[in-house]
């Protein structure tokens, strides 16, 4: 698979969420989708979803990278794959006034969205920058934490992805990423599915694999600080018990 056609492949599933202001729920049972309760079943608390505004909380997420990356005061932390801004609201929160809060996605569709929320909530510490992951567009050491949610999954190229995450971390800087594992190797046929790609299932990584990856890109004290099988309604059954939702810190 060319990894232009995997990128068209995702940015065409994520720009209709943004454009068509649908949500995403792979784990709801409920016709109306309760995004809410979705929320708060992968981490997200009933006050941090209130501290925020409704239209950045889209489902799309698999953990609450936020939750454990204790932001300071003044921080500057980058979100990679930032969506509608959920977890950039988040942190913004949490990092105050003196501090900055920047989102980078690939998808137009997303930036727009997350720059009209900001916009229409007065949030002045926030900004949002079009760009790959794989190519941040942000400068050598000047990043105090970053955080990601359900994405790097996403990216064809994963080493890459963390050596620009080392590349803009401030020295003794921190990583924490939510993300979807394999226990063990997927189906050949589920790995060559674009739709799986934008599923964040057919990127996905084996978890030592994983764990390696971030490792070669030069972080220490690499380690999952939680973890619990993922599902979804219209998972395949050869899926089933193989794909992990972690949780994990390193350190520059």
């Amino acid at each position: 698979m060319k990894i232009k056609e995997i990128k068209k492949a995702v940015k065409k599933r994520y720009a209709k969420f943004a454009r068509d202001n649908i949500s995403y729920c792979p784990t709801c049972n409920s016709a109306k989708n309760n995004i809410t309760k979705q929320a708060e079943s992968i981490g997200y608390s009933a006050n941090e979803l209130k501290s925020i505004p409704e239209s950045a909380v889209l489902g799309l997420g698999c953990g609450n990278p936020t939750a454990l990356a204790e932001l300071k005061n003044g921080e500057i932390v980058l979100d990679l794959g930032s969506g509608a801004g959920i977890d950039v609201f988040l942190a913004a929160n949490k990092v105050g006034e003196s501090g900055h809060v920047i989102g980078v996605d690939m998808t137009e569709e997303m930036i727009k969205r997350a720059e009209k929320i900001a916009e229409d909530n007065n949030y002045k510490n926030v900004e949002f920058r079009v760009g790959e992951i794989e190519n941040l567009p942000v400068k050598n050491n000047t990043i105090d934490v970053i955080i990601s949610n359900c994405v790097i999954n996403l990216s064809p190229d994963k080493l890459q992805t963390f050596k620009e995450a080392f590349r803009v971390l401030k020295s003794g800087g921190r990583l924490m990423v939510s993300d979807l594992v394999t226990e063990g190797f997927l189906p050949e046929d589920i790995k060559k599915s674009f739709d799986a790609w934008s599923e964040c299932v057919a990127g996905a990584l084996e978890k030592n694999q994983y764990l390696d990856t971030i490792k070669k890109a030069g972080f220490h004290n690499v380690e999952i600080i939680s973890q619990n099988r993922y599902s979804e309604k219209e998972m395949d059954d050869r899926l089933t018990g193989k794909i992990t939702s972690i949780k994990v810190r390193a350190y520059k």
